[in-house]
């Protein structure tokens, strides 16, 4: 069991940015509530990033009290009932009561209602039900709280109906779990994701590709990409077979970002993922620098300090430190005992960049022109061959070397 801090639902109701906006949504006439992950994280003692509110009031009457209480309203999703707040700066979510007519898979048709339960009886998980309202009180009608206190992620209702209702609460499942969620996942929500597994083909790609990279990086994550691979979701998503060993490694050396993991858990094949996940050109390049340095490094039988300093200038410190976590465990190449502070010394130091310049060539008497870049390139080669020095005694032989066989 976990501790649940009541006094966060208070530190949550006294925001400057809650108050304004309940103050303004609420009457004789009108209820509003907080509603769902910020409430779920208060009990928790998190200070929630995303502050959503549901109301009995339409639209177009949330916009008009806004307004009329100073408060900037923009209709971010009006035809879904949301209207986004801006108060003490912040933006709020407001979102007026609805309840489901018809469902696909991927997209609902809704209407507005006015009952608060209905309301959380159409959400995925019960402890992402829960409300609290203006004068603080803590409304729970599907047993949120106390699966909360377990650690326990559970759907409401029947799991294959919430998951007909919308496929991509597999992966938050599985999610949520990694993040809030102890021990083995519940038995009647697992098995019915892997009973609709084959609903992940309907998804557009991009909203798999955001849920998958929240969950790696949620605490749990090494556990639930275990029951994934366990379970065949996991080269459902991903179109291929997890190096679980290599997650687990880079995991125990520190939390790397998402794209970092996605890197170690799927070997070198960015090209398959960039498709597979619909990865834009910065992400898939971030991820082709890990897959890289991983290919690098795994080409050597040893990696002394010269050719880590070479790996980090070439891919990059955070693409070098990710390799070089995983391959910590495997027999090739050999690290060294202070691998660990060689890379910290790395990201706290200057950075590596070859300490040799066109300009300086030229001042030398190089003729500008393609025998620049050619000088250059050998210099790189033999700097990077040397272990990257930036010492001025190491720059002068560089330039020599650069020069050497040229017409200078």
């Amino acid at each position: 069991m976990q501790h649940l801090d009541r006094q966060g639902l208070a530190r949550l109701r006294a925001r400057p940015s809650v108050r304004a906006a309940l103050a303004a949504l609420s009457g004789p006439d009108a209820e509003t509530r907080l509603v769902g992950g910020c409430v779920r994280d208060a009990l928790l003692g998190r200070d929630a990033a995303d502050i959503d509110l549901a109301t009995t009031l339409l639209p177009e009457a949330v916009m008009a009290r806004a307004r009329a209480a100073g408060l900037k309203a923009v209709p971010t999703g009006i035809e879904h009932g949301t209207v986004t707040l801006i108060a003490a700066g912040e933006p709020i979510e407001v979102t007026t009561l609805r309840e489901d007519v018809e469902t696909d898979g991927r997209h609902a048709v809704v209407r507005f209602g006015g009952d608060f339960a209905q309301d959380a009886a159409r959400r995925d998980f019960t402890v992402n039900a829960l409300s609290l309202d203006a004068e603080g009180r803590l409304h729970d009608t599907t047993g949120g709280v106390a699966d909360l206190a377990a650690g326990r992620v559970r759907f409401i209702g029947d799991p294959a109906t919430r998951i007909r209702e919308d496929a991509l609460r597999i992966l938050r499942f599985f999610r949520f779990h990694a993040r809030f969620g102890h021990g083995t996942p519940d038995a009647p929500a697992l098995a019915a994701c892997i009973a609709a597994r084959d609903s992940l083909d309907r998804l557009s790609r991009e909203r798999v590709r955001a849920e998958f990279l929240k969950l790696l990086a949620a605490p749990g994550a090494p556990a639930m990409i275990a029951v994934l691979s366990e379970t065949g979701l996991l080269a459902r998503i991903l179109g291929g077979v997890g190096e679980r060993g290599r997650l687990d490694r880079s995991l125990a050396a520190g939390r790397p970002a998402p794209l970092a993991a996605l890197a170690v858990l799927t070997r070198e094949d960015a090209e398959r993922l960039r498709e597979r996940l619909r990865l834009s050109k910065a992400e898939h390049q971030e991820l082709d620098r890990y897959a890289a340095a991983l290919a690098a490094a795994r080409s050597r039988d040893a990696l002394a300090e010269p050719e880590i300093r070479a790996l980090a200038a070439v891919y990059g410190v955070d693409a070098a430190s990710g390799a070089l976590a995983v391959l910590a465990g495997e027999p090739r190449p050999a690290l060294p005992r202070e691998t660990g502070a060689i890379l910290a010394a790395l990201r706290d130091g200057p950075p590596l960049v070859l300490p040799v310049a066109g300009a300086d060539l030229v001042a030398r008497g190089l003729v500008p022109g393609r025998a620049v870049g050619q000088a250059l390139a050998r210099a790189r080669v033999r700097w990077l061959a040397l272990g990257c020095p930036l010492d001025p005694e190491s720059r002068e032989a560089l330039i020599a070397h650069a020069l050497d066989g040229t017409s200078a």
